[in-house]
């Protein structure tokens, strides 16, 4: 999927032009009252934010995963709290529907989530397994044409915004690790969903995350994602759509990055020490250097990854090594940046302060970077015992 250039061009000026004009100018009313205001959520749905990945056929813009990190990269220039709500409408709460669907479950759910209307959530991650996907315990027993499903996910982003979960649960005991999991398309006021209040974290206030119990929750046969016949291939259909995931995830990193390098960058122009501006000074403009140099190699390596995507369909290597250094790479900006801003850059009037607490779940979510280490170096040996 791709849109045409010219129309690219438009949309992907649009993005940047509504990231700083309506989204910045709000970021502290976000912070304070830890939610997002409902204007902008409905420009952004106007806009049609919802639906970048949805296939056009569905009501959605239908974008590569090159358009799309482009797009993200433009978006989170602002908080990462306005890309949280759309995130898993565009990301891992839709396309594991895009890839595995069935046409009748992607005629049922895709224009909804297109639209913003159906707000998506990805219920994977469960207290006691966290990076260990593949440990899941929540279980799906089946009852007559019915499966029935219990257990506990933990740290579901917009789970209080739901109006569709991807659950994943254990429908074969006797198979260990990621086989016998399944993924199920379970609608959010089916009976037995409880969604917790929503966490309190560290930064990115205004997005969600809450925990979600499930207390035998009746699903028919069809819900299963993909359909009966693919009773069994959850997991797989989890580590594609983390795949994709990761390059988002990278976009992410790199707006936020350039975001914060430029507030540096002003800071060093503005601020006087010993006479003069203090990015004349050496060792500040180290910082810079070093801070400019890890966003280029970022950006790069996140446009080199989209492509690999959209013209092979996987880069799991790559979307791996992607997440792991772009990641990695905003904390050290951020890091830097926060530096030269010296005892103002600790202070809470100072948007740095704020955008370095923010960055700092990326290298948490959608797989530590302890995770993609273990993706980077097995795929290596793998890809060298088969040369």
């Amino acid at each position: 999927m791709a849109v045409d250039g010219d129309v690219f061009g438009q949309l992907e000026a649009t993005v940047a032009r509504f990231a700083r004009e309506r989204l910045i100018p709000a970021e502290r009313r976000v912070e304070d009252e830890d939610a997002l205001p409902p204007e902008i959520v409905e420009e952004m749905r106007a806009l049609g934010l919802f639906g970048l990945t949805t296939p056009e056929e569905y009501g959605g813009i239908g974008v590569g995963a090159a358009q799309e990190a482009r797009l993200i990269e433009a978006l989170c220039y602002a908080s990462l709290a306005f890309r949280s709500l759309i995130g898993t409408n565009v990301g891992i709460g839709s396309q594991g529907l895009v890839m595995d669907g069935t046409p009748e479950q992607k005629a049922r759910w895709l224009p909804g989530i297109a639209s913003g209307a159906t707000i998506a959530a990805f219920a994977l991650t469960e207290p006691d397994t966290g990076s260990d996907a593949g440990g899941i315990r929540t279980a799906a027993r089946r009852d007559g044409d019915d499966w029935v499903i219990a257990g506990t996910k933990r740290y579901i982003t917009n789970a209080v915004h739901a109006g569709l979960f991807t659950v994943f649960a254990r429908t074969d005991p006797d198979r260990p690790g990621a086989d016998g999991v399944s993924a199920f398309l379970v609608p959010a006021d089916t009976p037995g969903i409880t969604v917790a209040k929503p966490d309190r974290k560290m930064g990115q206030r205004g997005t969600k995350t809450s925990d979600v119990i499930l207390d035998d929750v009746r699903v028919p046969g069809e819900a299963i994602l993909g359909g009966p016949e693919r009773l069994g291939q959850g997991f797989r259909t989890a580590m594609k759509v983390l795949d994709r995931g990761r390059i988002h995830v990278g976009a992410m990193a790199v707006g936020q990055g350039q975001r914060i390098l430029d507030i540096a960058t002003d800071y060093a122009l503005e601020r006087h020490q010993f006479g003069k501006p203090i990015g004349e000074h050496q060792l500040v403009q180290g910082l810079l250097a070093d801070a400019q140099a890890d966003l280029a190699a970022a950006r790069g390596l996140l446009r080199a990854t989209a492509d690999t995507f959209d013209r092979e369909g996987r880069a799991i290597l790559e979307a791996s090594c992607t997440k792991y250094f772009c990641t990695e790479a905003v904390g050290r900006i951020a890091d830097r940046a926060l530096q030269i801003h010296g005892g103002a850059g600790y202070m809470a009037e100072y948007d740095i302060e704020r955008l370095y607490r923010d960055v700092r779940l990326l290298r948490i979510y959608e797989g530590t970077s302890q995770i993609q280490q273990l993706v980077i170096a097995r795929q290596m040996l793998k890809a060298r015992r088969a040369a």
